[in-house]
């Protein structure tokens, strides 16, 4: 399997690792300084390629599908920053007749934890003496507060618990309402990212953590995903890749 990598800074390095390790070779690394506007991916840029794999950066990602698109070629975006545009890229997908899978973080395990606290909600959804928060703590240079993984998780819960129907994640300064979902942040040193999803009563506490050690998982998760996608098509996410 051929895959090509748009964006080559620590997340583009470690897809390379991985997928080496994996046995797929990577055909085309296309980078910031070759693909201004979109204008480095060509058919030429992607020839024999099978899956691109896009860590790129929020102000070139919707270039970057589109040109990806207009050759033909399947996807796996990591990049956030452009899900406003998302019913766009749909229609895109549709009409060009590609694969494409997008998800805010790559993870298996992050994914498989969104499962979990889906489920979780769900059960807590029938108690209302239980109340829920999510808190996300991540090293000092993250550019976005609160992380793309906590708002997923937060629309995770608000879709799995009737009675959250909004998101609050910015600093309150009064009291929580009940139909509020309460999602902070901490930036502090070199933390590479953990959530944390409590649901909490008067009688008892119950905490799910999820501690990542480094941008392997995020890369690894990614490799995985271009592999399931190579030969289908449509949009999906990571819930088509975890879930049998």
């Amino acid at each position: 399997m051929n895959i090509a990598i748009i964006g080559y800074g620590r997340m583009g390095k470690e897809v390379e690792l991985v997928a080496k390790e994996k046995g797929l070779r990577v055909a085309s690394i296309i980078t910031e300084e070759n693909n201004t506007g979109g204008l480095g991916i060509t058919p030429d840029s992607l020839k024999g390629v099978d899956v691109c794999i896009d860590f790129s950066v929020p102000t070139a990602a919707l270039d970057n599908i589109e040109a990806v698109a207009d050759c033909g070629k399947s996807m796996v975006v990591g990049t956030t920053g452009w899900y406003d545009r998302l019913e766009h890229v749909r229609k895109l997908v549709k009409e060009k007749k590609i694969g494409f899978l997008y998800a805010s973080n790559f993870s298996l395990g992050v994914n498989i934890f969104s499962q979990i606290v889906m489920d979780a909600s769900r059960l807590f959804d029938r108690y209302s003496d239980y109340d829920v928060s999510i808190h996300e703590v991540h090293h000092k240079g993250k550019a976005d507060s609160p992380s793309g993984t906590a708002l997923s998780m937060g629309s995770t819960i608000l879709q799995s618990m009737k009675r959250k129907t909004e998101l609050l994640h910015e600093t309150s300064h009064g009291q929580i309402k009940p139909h509020q979902l309460h999602v902070t942040s901490t930036r502090i040193g070199n933390v590479t990212g953990t959530h944390t999803v409590l649901f909490d009563s008067e009688c008892d506490s119950i905490e799910l953590v999820h501690r990542a050690k480094g941008r392997r998982g995020f890369a690894l998760g990614a490799v995985v995903a271009a592999e399931w996608l190579k030969g289908k098509k449509g949009f999906y996410t990571m819930r088509d890749v975890i879930l049998p």
